[in-house]
Formats: structure tokens, C-alpha cells, sequence
């Protein structure tokens, strides 16, 4: 008869530390099973660029699954400046993580995508099976193309090896530990970032951009929650994509508007003098949905109200 210790399922997550990572690292410990461990990896822990830090970091910790977070990720202004940095280090990263959880012998990697990949002259919604119809938004083209890698790594690792390697697709994820940097942060944290200061200056939100593009957002709760769920319960080397239902979809200046009125700040104001970057990325969950109709959702006034107040209160020690 097994034992406990040897059903016991080893989680090692990569990038642990980041927005993700904190918020799973939080789920866990609510929803927590003796059968698994869970081991959260930061960049203290070794460098993923490097094929033998990464053997190493897996040689301590055996792990039995992998849920892939790391990468080098950055705002639309970084992106655009820095597209064969954000090319090169994520090919590395993946491709270390990946191939040591092969010949580690892991059983599950769940990778981490994001909507970013899908082609930027598309119908829309989008969904898992358009991945690699055509090129991706010109603006963040490095990051995009090494992580659809991923998808083509994740097949070809399945039938040449019979490994399962997986991905999922979540939309645009913000929440508490997010990464609040004015210049290289996403919409959310960075917006929030903006409330904090116009609120102490007594002053509008200003908002880069005309705000008409439209995004589909989701808590990292929420999220952390699905990955869990994918850990355990989907089996497909076929991506998934995780997110909001279509007519969840938002534009910048309706998100500005709830950030604004959790913050206390009367007045919302557009710079149009610069990018908007990709006008919608509308993605389809029936994929989702289908395997799981009845998951709730944080709506999300509430869940940027929660990451307001969280910012707010914990401003000198946020990743700004």
C-alpha cells in the first residue's frame, strides 16, 4: 500500500514571489492538502536564465509538479524599447524550466501564457485554438513570440516524450503585490500607483492614452484559484484560457473610474499624446466554462477596490 509520503505531490512555482505566486502562495494556505507541498521559488533561489542553476534548483527540491510563473515581464513602454531582451531571457527561462522538468521526471508543468500572443489582426473573440495565426501586436513582439514557445514546446516535449506540459492564458491579472512601477507596470498597478500619488497632491488621475481600449481583467485571487484548479484537474497539453466572460470586458477609462472613486479623487484625465497600445484583446472562456460552469468570479469594482486599499496601506513596502 503507497503511503502518504509517497502520494505526496511536490508543487515547486517559479516566480513565487511576484503577483501570481503571493496570491497562490495565499490560496494554498486557505485550501490546504496533505497531500501536496508547495515550494515557492524567487530570483533569491537561483538564476532560471541559466540551464545549470535551474538543474540545480530542481535537484534540491524534486519536484513532482511545476507550475511555470518566471519570466521577464514588463510594461507596453518597456516592451517596445527592449523587444530582443524580452525575446532572448524568456526563451532561456522556459526552455531551462521546461527541460529540467523533463529530465527531472516531473509529472505536470503548467505554464503561464498571456493574451499578448494571440495575433494582433484577428477575429475576435479569440480562443485557444488561434494562437499562432498570425503575428502578434508589433509593440511587445519578443515577449509575445517566447511565450507562444511555450505552446510549441509543450506539444513537442507530449509527443515525442509523452510529457504533460501545459499552458494556460489568463487575461490581464492585477492584485495585491502586483508590480506598481510608474514607467514599467501594468494598467492596473500603474493606475493605482497614480491614485496614490494624485490622491497626497490633491490633484486629477491622469491617465496615459485616450482610454477607449478595452481589456478583459482578472483578480489574482481569482486566478490562483484556476491554476489549482488546472494543477489538479485538467489534463491536456492544449492551452487553456483563463478569464472573465466577453461581456466582462472593460475599457482603460472605466477602470480609471473605479480607481479614481476607491482612492477618493473627484476628476479623471486623458494624455493623449500617448500610446494606446493594442485596442482589445477580447477572449473567449467557453473553454473554461464548459469544464467550469459555476466558478464565481471577484467582481472587479470589488476586486480594484481591495487592490486600492492594499496599495494605500502598504505603499513603502510595494514593488514600485
Amino acid at each position: 500500500m503507497a503511503t502518504n509520503l509517497e502520494l505526496k505531490k511536490v508543487v515547486v512555482v517559479t516566480g513565487g514571489t511576484g503577483l501570481i505566486g503571493s496570491a497562490l502562495r495565499e490560496v494554498v494556505g486557505e485550501e490546504a492538502s496533505d497531500r501536496e507541498k508547495w515550494i515557492f521559488l524567487g530570483s533569491q533561489d537561483g538564476d532560471l536564465r541559466d540551464a545549470e542553476s535551474t538543474r540545480k534548483i530542481f535537484k534540491k527540491y524534486k519536484p513532482t509538479h511545476v507550475i511555470h510563473l518566471a519570466a521577464k515581464v514588463g510594461g507596453l513602454f518597456n516592451n517596445m524599447k527592449h523587444n530582443a531582451d524580452f525575446l532572448r531571457e524568456n526563451i532561456l527561462i522556459n526552455d531551462n524550466v521546461i527541460h529540467a522538468s523533463f529530465e527531472f521526471g516531473v509529472k505536470k508543468v503548467v505554464s503561464c501564457l498571456s493574451t499578448c500572443i494571440f495575433p494582433n489582426k484577428t477575429a475576435y473573440p479569440i480562443d485557444e485554438t488561434m494562437v499562432h495565426n498570425g503575428p502578434p501586436h508589433p509593440s511587445n513582439f519578443g515577449y509575445s513570440y517566447a511565450k507562444r514557445l511555450i505552446d510549441v514546446q509543450n506539444r513537442a516535449y507530449h509527443e515525442q516524450y509523452g510529457c504533460m506540459f501545459t499552458s494556460v492564458v489568463p487575461t490581464n491579472v492585477f492584485g495585491p503585490n502586483d508590480n506598481y512601477n510608474l514607467n514599467d507596470g501594468h494598467v492596473i498597478p500603474g493606475l493605482i500607483h497614480k491614485a496614490y500619488l494624485a490622491k497626497k497632491e490633491n490633484r486629477a488621475l491622469s491617465v496615459f492614452g485616450t482610454g477607449k481600449p478595452r481589456r478583459q481583467f482578472i483578480y489574482s485571487y481569482d486566478l490562483a484559484r484556476l491554476f489549482i484548479w488546472v494543477l489538479r484537474n485538467y489534463n491536456s497539453v492544449e492551452p487553456i484560457i483563463l478569464s472573465v466572460g466577453e461581456e466582462e470586458e472593460v475599457s482603460i477609462a472605466e477602470v480609471a473610474d473605479m480607481i479614481a472613486k476607491a482612492a477618493g479623487i473627484d476628476s479623471v484625465i486623458y494624455d493623449t499624446t500617448k500610446s494606446d497600445g493594442q485596442f482589445r484583446k477580447t477572449a473567449s472562456n467557453a473553454k473554461l466554462r464548459s469544464l467550469l460552469p459555476d466558478f464565481k468570479f471577484t467582481p472587479l469594482e470589488v476586486s480594484v477596490t481591495e487592490s486600492v486599499n492594499w496599495f494605500f496601506s502598504n505603499y513603502e513596502k510595494a514593488r514600485k
